[in-house]
């Protein structure tokens, strides 16, 4: 029963209930009700003076800001400072970017950045891979390639990045390793999304926009100040939608469902010289994602679904279903940081971010049939992380400037694996009625807890007004504790003969006892950069990275070749980086290529491995063997006239295992007669890696009389044809496809704010496309489907 009590008073003796707060019947309410009535500040901004209101007030725009590029500032080096004067590749996306184009899901953020991929299943098997390096989805006891901050704050699971992402300020991309300055090692680069701040003059925005397939998107926020020191902001969305795969079976629409959350912050400024940014969000997910389709089959897999008596849809083109179990993803994840910074005697900065955040993951999926042969599967999945960074920086200026700091992270992941399998189980499975899986429930337990300590440092000389020298170097040490117990089969009928060896050695009961790994790893950087004149920055760079160890949470081969087998060892990756950044035509057009070759030694993959004595073999994680990536990036903007803006970015990738020698073969390989146990990859093309990536926006806008403001984008994201699974299956390509998309609308001052009304239209050409694939049951591949063309409106006011 909801409460009848007044929300609005205060209750300072309770603490804040952020998942009540992310109920959009609570939570968008409350921003609606504060916008309108302006409560956040007005009871101190009225005794502002005038001269307080113009300092706090954005400058006019005038034609010198009409006729130039604006400086994008990005704290890559942990400093505010101009991305033109960084010497390493960036791209970054404006919050007013995202909204324009409708990027608000992290799988759409690989149609406007270079050398991206977004493996994307749903929450847990998702993962960020940056120049074909990064494609772990869905191993919970591996960190990923590419960090993903929030904040500050390094994401421990990539999927903690699967939300709508709300009221950004900025999205910042840097690849290659990054080892020496962000909190975690990455081999790959890290993705940096940055919240928008409290602010003490007023803010209020509310969004509604409603579309195809049922969607439906409303967001808002309020910002303002509470006193002449402390502001507070809230940020609230809710979003759900029909989804747009079909279910033959029983008509259901399948890949939709609902999300919401809730973010609040505070910022206390009590003088020039120090601030505090407490950030609390609250963020869940009920939807049916994860839904995949038979995306290539072999003939095995014909023959045992017939056997089954199942009917499954083998056209691909149709993106249809027929499956007769249950669909679902819950998802529920959140956090809390305070960030502090103190401006110290002499020009020293002094930064602490505290952090704690939770991820809780839990699935229900069916498989590819229409007949009980696997009711349920999935991995459920909790997850809680600490982490703790100090940071001083010192004065800049002078013939050297630095960045030093110490890292402290703990994560405890603990995941449950289960399959509930149905009475057609054998015959899909064995293409025998065994009676080894019939109607037997299987489950195991993994747990993995990591610390992690480590101390940087990063500084750069500077030799000339021209000519910088940066050094760094980190120094990480790792401990975890894992162990992963199955438990003895429940159900079905007791087999005999050959069904009681298959039950025994695939889910017998298993318990691995304590597993201890534990590693130091140096990271190190060395840049050259020189002006060549105030507006051309060339550079070149070597660079060590390193990515911690993990643990297999999965029985695999634990049971034949030891426990001490499901151990992975550390990823390391050598970077060579050679580039410019040019602001050229009196800040009119900017444009910055570099080229770069990586090296990673102990490549972090699924393997194969087969027991003594039995004729399958089991998916473990291993130090696979080398990949090179190397390869060109560039990005241009142009103001091309008053109002007319168009960005081109893209890239050129060339990733190749050097060494993969126990690679999984493909499903047309491994369900042949006389089958190899594995098979040799050495000079193919890495998992996941479009050789070519290009994407092109463009918007125009004009002013009209009365403030009135029409506008018109334009965008098209290219990527080439890429591997779908680690055994390169021909049956599981990801094919090269183009996206178009498309808006429309005009701003307009409206009372006391702007309002936005456009139209739009996602995937313009109703493309068909993939964000993945998935190797599947009797050597099939699933594919996760992209979405179709959807049309829109949006009405937003800002006031």
């Amino acid at each position: 029963m909801r409460s009848t009590s007044n929300p609005f008073k205060p209750r300072l003796a309770r603490p804040l209930d952020v998942r009540r707060l992310a109920t959009p019947d609570y939570a968008l309410t409350l921003i609606l009700a504060l916008s309108s009535a302006g409560q956040w500040s007005s009871a101190w901004a009225a005794e502002e003076t005038e001269a307080e209101a113009a300092a706090t007030a954005p400058a006019t725009t005038d034609a010198k800001t009409d006729t130039e590029l604006k400086k994008v500032v990005v704290t890559a080096r942990r400093r505010e400072e101009d991305a033109q004067d960084v010497p390493t590749p960036i791209t970054t996306l404006s919050g007013a970017t995202l909204e324009t184009q409708r990027i608000y899901r992290v799988q759409d953020l690989q149609q406007v950045l270079p050398s991206v991929n977004v493996a994307f299943i749903h929450a847990r098997q998702s993962s960020v891979a940056v120049r074909g390096i990064g494609n772990n989805p869905a191993s919970d006891g591996l960190e990923g390639s590419a960090g993903i901050y929030l904040d500050n704050v390094y994401l421990g699971r990539p999927g903690m990045a699967v939300f709508d992402m709300l009221d950004i300020e900025q999205i910042e991309l840097l690849r290659g390793p990054q080892g020496t300055l962000f909190g975690k090692n990455t081999t790959a680069g890290v993705l940096n999304i940055s919240t928008k701040k409290p602010t003490f003059s007023p803010e209020r925005t509310v969004e509604v926009s409603g579309g195809e397939n049922g969607y439906f998107q409303g967001k808002g926020t309020v910002s303002g100040g509470l006193t002449e020191t402390l502001a507070g902001r809230l940020s609230a969305y809710r979003t759900r939608d029909d989804g747009y795969t079909h279910n033959l079976y029983n008509g259901d629409d399948l890949n939709g469902g609902e999300r919401q959350g809730v973010r609040g912050q505070l910022l206390f400024q009590p003088n020039d010289d120090f601030n505090l940014r407490w950030i609390n969000d609250y963020n869940e997910e009920d939807s049916s994602n994860g839904t995949m389709i038979l995306y290539g089959v072999t003939d095995r897999y014909r023959t045992r679904a017939a056997l089954a008596g199942a009917s499954p849809v083998y056209d691909r083109d149709r993106q249809v279903v027929n499956i007769n179990s249950r669909q679902n993803v819950s998802v529920h994840q959140g956090g809390s940081s305070v960030e502090a910074n103190w401006n110290l005697n002499g020009g020293y900065t002094l930064t602490s971010v505290s952090a704690y955040r939770y991820w809780h993951f839990t699935p229900a999926n069916d498989e590819t049939l229409n007949v009980s042969a696997i009711n349920n599967t999935g991995v459920e999945v909790h997850d809680r992380q600490f982490s703790q960074e100090l940071r001083l920086a010192s004065p800049t200026g002078g013939f050297f400037d630095y960045v030093v700091g110490a890292y402290v992270f703990n994560q405890n992941l603990g995941n449950k694996t289960f399959t509930d399998y149905g009475d057609q189980a054998d015959r899909f499975l064995l293409g025998a009625n065994l009676n080894a899986f019939n109607n037997v429930y299987t489950k195991a337990n993994g747990k993995i807890e990591t610390d992690s300590y480590a101390a940087f440092g990063q500084g750069t000389f500077h030799f000339t007004d021209r000519l910088d020298l940066t050094l760094g170097l980190r120094g990480t040490y790792e401990e975890k504790e894992a162990k992963v117990e199955r438990f003895a089969p429940e159900g079905g009928l007791t087999p005999i003969g050959p069904g009681g060896v298959i039950r025994q050695n695939q889910l017998g009961a298993y318990d691995s006892g304590e597993l201890n790994q534990h590693n130091a790893a140096p990271s190190g950087l060395i840049s050259l950069s020189y002006k060549f004149t105030d507006d051309v920055l060339g550079y070149a760079s070597l660079a060590h990275g390193e990515k911690s160890g993990g643990v297999n949470l999965a029985v695999a081969s634990a049971p034949t070749a030891g426990a001490d087998s499901l151990l992975v060892g550390p990823e390391r990756a050598n970077d060579a980086e050679l580039g410019f950044k040019s602001t050229l035509l009196d800040r009119r057009l900017l444009l910055n290529a570099n080229v770069f070759w990586t090296g990673i030694h102990g490549y972090q993959a699924t393997t194969l491995y087969q027991p003594p004595g039995s004729p399958s073999v089991v998916q473990v994680l291993a130090n696979a063997g080398s990949v090179r990536s190397r390869g060109l990036e560039f990005e241009a903007t142009a103001l091309l006239t008053r109002g007319l803006t168009v960005n081109v970015n893209g890239s050129y990738n060339d990733v190749t295992y050097l060494s993969f020698e126990n690679a999984p073969c493909p499903g047309e390989v491994s369900t042949a007669p006389s089958a190899p146990a594995s098979c040799d990859l050495t000079g193919e093309r890495v998992v996941g890696a479009s050789k070519w990536i290009g994407n092109v926006n463009g918007e125009y806008k004009w002013q009209l009389d009365g403030g009135i403001e029409p506008y018109v984008n334009a965008s098209y994201a290219y990527r080439s044809e890429a591997e779908g699974t680690l055994d390169n299956s021909d049956l599981s390509k990801i094919d090269g496809y183009g996206l178009v998309n498309l808006s429309t609308g005009v701003r307009a001052d409206v009372g006391d704010g702007q309002l936005d009304a456009s139209l739009w239209l996602k995937n313009a050409t109703d493309k068909e496309y993939y964000l993945s694939a998935f190797a599947y049951i009797n050597g099939a591949y699933t594919a996760s489907v992209g979405q179709p063309r959807t049309a829109g409106v949006t009405l937003r006011y800002d006031f």
